[in-house]
């Protein structure tokens, strides 16, 4: 519409029955726009919401082994994870202690090895295991070689 003075802006918004937003309150002069302002706003809303959206987040996942876990068992939640990791996700792989389980920690350092030896292939541990209370935790996130060679996979799989 031009350059108009800001009485006139505002008069023209009355008529349509619009509203007159400052968009470049920096330019020389500054940038006005008539539009609906709820509108806007919900329009805004809307496209947070949606780039919001396609953002995928690693998440933490949690899987919980006892120190007198059984060989079968033990596999199948090495499975679990090995789903969870493919999954992008990040797995915390906790060993929790009941009652006098607790004075024997070994056992769980060695079900926690057993684990990282299992997965090694697939998973870098994040940081050293760490032993609260009655826990030992340590957390799995995919290997940066493994993240490389399933890229190199699916360029292969494309080209043929």
């Amino acid at each position: 519409m031009g350059i108009l003075p800001t009485q006139e802006a505002l008069q023209i918004a009355r008529e349509h029955d619009l509203d007159l937003v400052e968009i470049a309150p920096t330019a020389v002069p500054p940038v006005c726009r008539l539009l609906d302002y709820g509108k806007y706003k919900y329009e805004q809303v809307k496209k947070e919401r949606k780039a919001k959206k396609g953002q995928k987040i690693g998440l933490l996942k949690e899987v919980r082994f006892r120190p007198k876990i059984e060989d079968h068992d033990l596999q199948a939640k090495i499975r679990t994870v090995r789903k969870l990791l493919g999954e992008g996700n990040k797995v915390k792989v906790l060993v929790r202690f009941r009652g006098r389980e607790i004075i024997y920690p070994e056992m769980g350092w060695k079900v926690l090895k057993r684990v990282a030896e299992a997965l090694k292939e697939e998973a870098v541990a994040s940081n050293h295991p760490a032993k609260d209370r009655r826990t030992i935790a340590l957390t799995l996130s995919i290997s940066p070689v493994k993240k490389s060679t399933k890229v190199e996979f699916d360029a292969k799989t494309q080209n043929s």
